[in-house]
């Protein structure tokens, strides 16, 4: 018992205490809370864009068996299946967003069969639904 009070003032030093910012941790964050740490859509810097040769934020291709994210950087698309999207988003660099939190996104135009555009179709459901969860606004661009 004569223990106590000493306790009681470690218990309250210890809760008292400011906490520690731990880079790791929110490394660790969920994607879908690293997206939301993204800021939000800027129309003002893409709404007039026409060439979206110059779009700078991520930019999805919907295909009928995958979703493609095009790095501009590289010139390269990366090949994901529909429920990457988000953790391939999420691990994107901030610099990747300059536009905010907005994503071009763009069908697949070529479906040989009317069984493939369905499948594009449905994927083109399950991306959008995903972006619309994690409050990523949509800027649809025309298959060319």
């Amino acid at each position: 018992m004569r223990y106590w009070p000493a306790l009681v003032a470690a218990l309250l030093l210890a809760s008292c205490s400011s906490p520690k910012t731990n880079p790791e941790a929110a490394a660790q964050a969920s994607p879908a809370a690293r997206i939301q740490a993204i800021p939000d859509a800027k129309p003002e810097m893409y709404g007039n864009m026409k060439d979206m040769k110059n779009w700078r934020n991520p930019y999805l291709i919907i295909r009928k068996d995958a979703v493609g994210l095009l790095d501009m950087n590289d010139n390269e698309e990366i090949t994901l299946k529909s429920e990457e999207v988000t953790k391939a988003l999420a691990d994107l660099p901030s610099s990747a967003w300059p536009y905010g939190r907005v994503v071009a996104v763009q069908e697949l135009g070529v479906a040989a069969s009317e069984s493939e555009k369905v499948e594009i179709r449905r994927t083109k459901g399950i991306v959008a639904g995903t972006l619309e969860e994690l409050h990523v606004v949509i800027r649809w661009v025309p298959s060319t």
